[in-house]
Formats: C-alpha cells, structure tokens, sequence
C-alpha cells in the first residue's frame, strides 16, 4: 500500500495511541512480545530461557512446537477486528475509523492532468504498516485466551510466547514421551480454532524441539 509521508506520520500517531488503551486494561495477551511498547524479541528470548531453566531446576524436560500463521494479513478477518475493538472498549470513533479504514477502501492514481477511475483496493492491514503490530496482537489474543484455557482444562501444561503472526507453544513434562504428545494434541486444537478465526497454519514451518540439561 503506498502513502504519501503525511499518510505514514499519521498512522504512527494512531499506532502510538492505539497501543495504550488496551495495554492500561490488561487487554493484550500477556505473552505478545515483540513490535509493541515495551515487549522486543529480547523480552522473547528472556521468557523462553527463564522457562527452560526454572523447568531443569524441577527436573523437566522442555519441549516446543514453533509455528507460522500463512498469509496472515491478507485472511484477516476484518469485521472480527472491528469486534474486537469494541470489546476493547475504544471509543466507537476510533471503531468506525478502522471500519472504514479496512472494509470498503477505494482509490485512484492522479498523474499531471490525468486521473485514473476509481476502483476497490481492500488490501486491509499491509503487512509492512506500522499498524500491522498492535492489529495482529488483538486479533489474535482470542485465539491466545482461548487456547490457553481450553490445553489447561486438558490439564495439558503449556506456556505461550507470540511473535506478531509467529507462535512458539512451550511444554514440559519429566518423561520424554509425554512431551511428544503433548505437541502432537496441541497442533490439532490450534489448527481447527484458527481455521474459525479464517487463518491457516503453514505447516511446511512447524517445528518441535527438545531441551535437556544434557
């Protein structure tokens, strides 16, 4: 999506502002690290090594299955993210903007004296906006709530760290066989609830590995 630089410096003055109101409500999934106010990939790689060690101190073995949403942004569903804002509680001003900011979009080119036909460019969320960020963390923090809880009541232990659209599901048993299936059940609830979301699991990234003390 191309702007022109009035265009960018706006959107960064929404992004700045949009971040506070959900992160004063303890909105944000607490494991959405990285691209967001205070939360880097450091803060990443700080939560996955205290995981692991305070694991080996109880002598657990650690296992994790890394994964990538495909195409995230252009399946987003755009009217669940209109939801989700409103179940954020921001201002219905601020709802109607993003409608109309992600749902229905025209434009056209003026070049010297000619200027182009309208047509539809419903490319929502670019993947390289500034918005992208914070949009993504609240459209995927149902799917973090609800998963988290759902693996729990499967008394699956499980922790959860997300990167924008990448995930990495954190498991720890003393036996090593059970931390291999608990991947293994993990995947298939995380795939169905995401297919409800309308988003689609890369399989070709996933990943499962092992940690011991050895």
């Amino acid at each position: 999506m191309l702007l022109n630089t009035v265009g960018k410096l706006i959107e960064k003055v929404i992004r700045e502002r949009l971040q506070f109101q959900p992160a004063l409500n303890n909105f944000i999934h607490p494991s959405q690290l990285g691209s967001l106010k205070f939360k880097s990939i450091t803060d990443a790689g700080v939560a996955l090594t205290h995981i692991m060690y305070f694991g080996w101190v109880k002598n657990l073995l650690m296992s994790t299955l890394t994964f990538d949403i495909f195409q995230f942004f252009p399946f987003l569903n755009h009217q669940i993210l209109t939801l989700i804002l409103k179940k954020a509680e921001f201002d219905n001003h601020i709802v109607n903007f993003f409608a109309n900011y992600l749902i229905g979009r025209k434009t056209n080119y003026l070049w010297n004296n000619f200027t182009s036909p309208m047509f539809d460019v419903n490319v929502g969320v670019g993947q390289r906006s500034v918005l992208s960020p914070i949009l993504s963390a609240l459209y995927l923090l149902l799917f973090l709530y609800i998963i988290e809880n759902h693996l729990k009541n499967l008394k699956i232990p499980i922790s959860i760290i997300s990167f924008v659209n990448d995930g990495l599901f954190i498991f720890q048993s003393k036996l090593l066989h059970i931390s291999n299936c608990f991947p293994f059940y993990s995947y298939n609830v995380m795939t169905n609830l995401l297919k409800k979301l309308d988003l689609i699991i890369e399989h070709l990234k996933t990943e499962v590995f092992h940690f011991n003390r050895s």
